[in-house]
């Protein structure tokens, strides 16, 4: 994991929560803590399988 590109994209989604705050528009993401701990859930569980190597590759099932 590049520990810069990490450290950038969250100055990013900063800068950008913060002009959308003053801009008083709703953000694109869950505002609450519930709702973003369930995209870390989504990503989780796609880390999870996908080091696990198992897996079935829907879009060569259906020819795409």
């Amino acid at each position: 994991m590049d520990l810069a590109l990490t450290i950038v994209a969250l100055c990013t989604g900063a800068l950008a929560g913060g002009l959308f705050a003053f801009l008083n528009v709703p953000i694109p993401a869950p505002p609450e803590l519930p709702g973003l701990m369930g995209i870390v859930g989504v990503y989780a569980g796609y880390k999870l399988v996908a080091a696990s190597e198992v897996g079935y590759d829907l879009l060569a099932a259906i020819g795409l």
